[in-house]
């Protein structure tokens, strides 16, 4: 009993300071980048400490980075092994779009121009529909759509989705007109155990 309160004790401090960490820290202050609601702060928190040279190398290129003027396609970092990719796209049908998890990459992806819809799957009501392929990193679901959570990034916010993160991206939006044209900035970054 004592060790599970401790455990729960523990547990919260670190929200409480990842929660700090990323209010005090230069994500905060980033005018391209604010991270959406679903972002799992203490897993960001955890990685950041981990990787913080791949990390603080990302948020530099995104500071002084013209992202609505560099051309689409792949860019990689200087000072790193990351590449960017910059995506002019428009979103789909959930129908037409695949699910996928990592677990060598975390993908961070900006919302430069648009509004980008999102899924996360329930883990319980999700089955795995093609297993992992180490070249590719990537894993496939078969999910329950009513357990599904389904939600909008707009232009100027970031979503991480971590291993434990099954996901699909570039969905129809729930926005009334229609529009569904999306620039995104995608960067896979290293997963640290």
């Amino acid at each position: 009993m004592v060790l599970s309160l401790l455990a729960i004790a523990v547990a919260a401090q670190t929200s409480k300071e990842a929660k700090q960490w990323l209010k005090k820290s230069e994500w905060s202050s980033l005018k391209k980048a604010k991270p959406h609601k679903t972002l799992n702060i203490d897993e960001f928190y955890r990685q950041y400490q981990k990787n913080k040279e791949q990390w603080d190398v990302l948020y530099q290129w995104l500071c002084n980075t013209d992202l609505l003027a560099i051309p689409k396609g792949k860019h990689p970092i200087e000072g790193s092994t990351l590449v960017a990719s910059v995506e002019d796209s428009e979103n789909g049908p959930l129908e037409k779009r695949g699910t996928e998890s990592h677990r060598k990459k975390i993908d961070f992806q900006l919302v430069v121009k648009g509004t980008e819809g999102f899924a996360l799957l329930d883990h319980e009501s999700s089955t795995v529909k093609i297993p992992y392929d180490d070249k590719k990193d990537v894993m496939r679901y078969n999910f329950v759509k009513e357990k599904t959570n389904f939600f909008d990034v707009k232009a100027g916010q970031f979503v991480i989705f971590f291993p434990t993160d099954w996901h699909i991206a570039k969905l129809h939006n729930q926005k009334k007109n229609d529009d569904q044209k999306i620039r995104v900035i995608v960067v896979k970054m290293d997963y640290k155990e």
